[in-house]
């Protein structure tokens, strides 16, 4: 069949969770053969998966809108899923949705029910910049056998260690997680999240982090990283030149694409 190399599909759905209408925009394969400067490739079977998680400030939209993800993605053969939580930090919040419950039970069934995605563990991946890379590695930690490997991209990832002052100056992380002293050690904690899963015995996970040297995100990455490496957690860790800004996230998207397990 002839024809563009992906499809790029807009979808409007109704969230029995959340109670309201949202959205996510989904990247499927397609085989082509005539589309200039890419070919496509689709498996015969349902197709793999990347649930790509947005920032604080963006939405569904905005992998495409500031990368090629959608040309990136094409000759991998990977559908990519892409759904909006608004300034949420994919967590159930204290004073708002259940978010983390939309992102970890509902979004993947629904997308499964409506496209050819596949439900095995090792075809599912999860990745996101800065608020998606903590929702990312939140999910892959508290969801384990739904992921076989997560990717933050200058994420937000020690949460739990800013200070009062950086706490009461963020209205959304008072929204989403009430009191200062409600994070640590708690399943939002990232580093809690950690050390609970290497206790596990019966499943592994791969890790990809990456972080600018100039991103007003770089401790937090930096504390995160040691955390893992002392506990063992199987992780590529990349750092460099870099602000907090798409032109690093359109380059390090496609070294997490190479770096995907994908079977």
């Amino acid at each position: 069949m002839k024809g563009i190399p992906m499809a790029l599909i807009h979808c409007q759905f109704f969230s029995e969770i959340l109670g309201l209408s949202t959205a996510m925009d989904v990247i499927l394969p397609q085989n082509t053969e005539q589309q200039i400067g890419l070919t496509g490739k689709a498996g015969s079977g349902d197709h793999p998966c990347l649930l790509l998680l947005h920032g604080l400030s963006d939405d569904h939209t905005v992998w495409q809108r500031r990368t090629s993800i959608e040309r990136y993605a094409t000759p991998l053969g990977l559908a990519v899923v892409m759904p909006a939580v608004h300034r949420s930090f994919y967590t159930d919040q204290k004073h708002g949705y259940d978010y983390w419950t939309f992102i970890s039970e509902e979004v993947l069934d629904t997308a499964r029910s409506f496209f050819r995605l596949s439900d095995k563990r090792e075809d599912n991946f999860v990745a996101g910049l800065s608020m998606g890379g903590y929702g990312a590695f939140k999910l892959a930690l508290r969801c384990p056998e739904k992921f076989q490997a997560c990717a933050s991209l200058s994420g937000a990832l020690d949460i739990a260690s800013r200070t009062q002052d950086e706490y009461k100056n963020s209205k959304d992380i008072t929204v989403a997680f009430g009191r200062h002293s409600d994070i640590a050690g708690t399943d939002n904690d990232l580093m809690k999240l950690a050390d609970s899963f290497v206790q596990r015995k019966d499943i592994s996970l791969k890790f990809f982090q990456c972080c600018g040297t100039g991103d007003h995100l770089y401790k937090e990455n930096a504390r995160f990283r040691e955390h893992a490496l002392k506990l063992g957690l199987d992780l590529t860790y990349e750092e460099g030149p870099g602000e907090h800004e798409w032109g690093y996230w359109d380059t390090m998207i496609q070294k997490v694409l190479r770096w995907l397990p994908l079977t």
